[in-house]
């Protein structure tokens, strides 16, 4: 899971400041000094560095990334190849578009690059980095990557939860169900199923029911963190100059959007830990994150890296956050396509009713046979991966790729977008055609680096199973209970297919659609 808003000042795009101003003239200058002390104390090795677009003096490249950056780092590897170099401000990047130079990356030199830059936001949001995904490579790393794999997200402990989804996506269902034969907000509809299923597992108890889900601000809160994590902010590419975010107003906005996360989990531990006699009646395999993790910091004593109650939150963040968006964003995004193209929705429609036959609800053990329906997920993955760019990596060596040098402290963008739609990989790849994953073993779960939406290696995102299950179940239940057309005069032309660039993607616009149910 495995980044961010583009915006000069965390709020305005760059092309829009470049005009002087008595502020923007002093920081420049201060820029420029920096860079030039940094630059005769640490002068420029005889390096083979990749090929890249000229640079200006002290921005770089930044003008260049634009307000969608995964387009422009795209347009960019189309001109100079699959492996460009750029210096961003104080910063420099490596940037990977292809499955062939994505595995060299993820694969071959993993290690190297199994370390994670300091962003300015992720410290601030996740407690100074102790998550899984933010945690700097090391002992601390690699303990709690080891928790998250065997104790939270293994294959019996997601099976564990079927429940919850089962009953989230009968929920979901009377939801869509209710509101016919008007249209239906799906968009909304799913961001409420991908937050309680998350909630149910991660905590303890959804949040939908009595207003608990607006009354806590999740969409507010989950909007902030995903403008506000770093990644391709001004900042995060000048790290010797932090004061700029006070003047930005970044550091006020972190600080407001820490608390309310903070407050909020506070709360979760603070009830887990008052009905502790209670949870430990309950069946082993059905305790939720919370409370495994809380019993583990309870026997941790004795352990090299003992868990403290930040550390539970900041894991919590990263279950909480990443994991309600991108079953939200892929669930939003295939149904999207699938009422765009009727063909592909029709055929998928056609298998899911074959196998389920008169039943009402699909079950997971349905969903092994339903192939047609796994590989309209892999296209939608393939199209729309929830991180467009994956969090980026930075380089703990100096590693050669392709003959070019790759220096200590470079940071890693892999783009995952511009991989999914490489034509070497890919035929037609801006048609979606989920028959292209037809009779092919090509899968999403990090062995095959033409298809990454979760990364792969080391720093590949742990909860792929988790999500995947989230996903089959809520799609194959809505195209199994009803018929989907757009409502009257709207025509898939006329569907504002907009991005919102942020540490995930999603549409700008909801998904509003006719929901026609089967069974009555």
């Amino acid at each position: 899971m495995d980044l961010t808003q583009w915006c000069l000042w965390e709020t305005i795009p760059l092309q829009t400041l470049l005009p002087s101003s008595c502020l923007l003239t002093f920081i420049i200058i201060l820029l420029g000094l920096v860079l030039i002390v940094k630059h005769q104390l640490y002068p420029t090795r005889n390096l083979n560095l990749p090929p890249g677009p000229s640079k200006l003096p002290i921005i770089g490249n930044l003008h260049q990334l634009g307000e969608m950056p995964h387009l422009s780092l795209f347009r960019l590897s189309q001109k100079f190849g699959p492996i460009i170099y750029l210096q961003l401000g104080e910063v420099p990047v490596m940037v990977v578009s292809s499955a062939r130079t994505a595995k060299e990356v993820l694969k071959t030199h993993d290690l190297a690059f199994a370390s994670r830059p300091q962003l300015f936001s992720a410290k601030h949001l996740f407690y100074n980095c102790t998550n899984i995904v933010f945690s700097p490579y090391g002992a601390y790393w690699r303990h709690i990557r080891k928790i998250a794999v065997l104790e939270l997200l293994s294959a019996k402990r997601v099976q564990s939860y079927s429940f919850v989804r089962e009953e989230e996506v009968a929920r979901l269902v009377h939801r869509v169900a209710s509101s016919y034969p008007s249209t239906t907000n799906l968009s909304k509809m799913l961001g409420l199923y991908a937050n309680d299923v998350v909630c149910r597992v991660a905590l303890g108890r959804g949040f939908s029911q009595g207003g608990e889900y607006d009354k806590y601000g999740f969409q507010k809160m989950l909007l902030e963190y995903q403008e506000l994590l770093g990644g391709f902010s001004l900042g995060d590419f000048f790290p010797s100059m932090e004061w700029m975010h006070t003047i930005t107003g970044l550091k006020s906005r972190l600080r407001r959007t820490f608390r309310r996360f903070d407050q909020f989990f506070n709360e979760v531990i603070e009830d887990h830990l008052s009905k502790h006699s209670s949870s430990r009646s309950r069946k082993e395999e059905h305790k939720d994150f919370v409370g495994i993790l809380l019993d583990m910091q309870k026997n941790s004593d004795d352990l090299d890296t003992p868990l403290t109650l930040d550390n539970i939150k900041a894991i919590i963040l990263d279950m909480f956050a990443a994991g309600t968006d991108t079953t939200f964003i892929t669930l939003d995004w295939g149904m999207t396509e699938l009422v765009m193209n009727p063909r592909v929705m029709e055929k998928a429609q056609a298998e899911i009713r074959s196998i389920v036959g008169d039943r009402r609800s699909v079950s997971e053990d349905d969903l092994p046979q339903m192939h047609y329906l796994k590989a309209v997920i892999k296209e939608i993955f393939r199209l729309h991966p929830p991180v467009p760019v994956l969090v980026p990596r930075e380089s703990m060596e100096l590693v050669t790729i392709d003959g070019y040098d790759i220096p200590k402290k470079t940071r890693i963008f892999v783009n995952a977008w511009a991989v999914g739609r490489d034509p070497e990989s890919w035929e037609n790849p801006e048609v979606f055609e989920p028959e292209r994953f037809m009779g092919t073993s090509i899968d999403f779960k990090g062995q095959d680096f033409q298809l990454i939406p979760f990364g792969a290696g080391r720093r590949g995102c742990p909860a792929i199973t988790f999500g995947a299950a989230s996903i089959e179940l809520a799609m194959a239940q809505l195209l199994h209970s009803f018929d989907w057309e757009l409502p009257p005069g709207i025509e898939a032309k006329d569907l504002d297919m907009t991005e919102v660039f942020g540490i995930s993607m999603h549409r700008i616009c909801d998904l509003i659609v006719v929901a026609k149910p089967r069974f009555v």
